[in-house]
């Protein structure tokens, strides 16, 4: 059984998965899929030993520079700081935003060690003075260290890029505002914009 009790306990690596989640997947390889389950740790071990990140960017890549990196159709004026790969995946199968990135892998919490340096701040500022994009878009999440985040890059490329903004947040498109939380309204009222009147 030590196998089995080892691949439970490796299954509970992933994010959300206890030991009775681990357990029913790894019964289920186990018992019924075990060419999906030999697949599953090929696959892994090859992504484990290829995958890493772009020189560029710092997102998740298999070669040198990742595809969006080397896609010359992007808009070079736009650069989106996201704090994760996950962050850049979700705005590209939005659509709508054609730009470059730059992923953080995380966000400042000097609690937790994380500084300017493990996040890599000095490549975003000599990233920001290659490709001199006239717009810096702060896409972290509206937390705590989310926004300490935010605020610590926008003082230190102050005078880098012309306009720095930050991706609104709010009451989301569909919900009711008698349903939404207090701190999702206050957003959302700071950010609001202004409404062209047609004539």
């Amino acid at each position: 059984m030590a196998l089995i009790d080892n691949l439970i306990q490796a299954l509970q690596v992933l994010p959300g998965v206890g030991p009775k989640s681990a357990q029913r997947m790894a019964l289920a390889l186990l018992q019924r899929n075990r060419s999906g389950g030999t697949q599953l740790g090929n696959v892994l071990l090859q992504a484990m030993e290829a995958v890493r990140r772009c020189s560029v960017c710092q997102n998740l890549t298999e070669t040198e520079v990742c595809r969006v990196c080397s896609d010359p159709k992007r808009d070079a004026s736009l650069l989106c700081v996201v704090e994760s790969p996950a962050d850049v995946l979700a705005i590209e199968q939005a659509g709508g935003f054609r730009g470059y990135y730059f992923v953080l892998h995380g966000r400042l919490s000097p609690i937790d060690g994380v500084g300017p340096e493990q996040l890599g701040l000095d490549r975003l500022q000599a990233r920001i003075q290659q490709v001199q994009p006239e717009e810096l878009i702060l896409a972290t999440n509206p937390t705590v260290e989310g926004e300490a985040t935010a605020h610590f890059i926008s003082r230190m490329i102050a005078n880098d890029v012309k306009q720095v903004s930050r991706i609104a947040h709010g009451v989301p498109l569909g919900g009711e505002i008698e349903y939404t939380d207090g701190g999702t309204l206050t957003h959302a009222l700071q950010g609001r914009r202004n409404v062209s009147l047609l004539d």
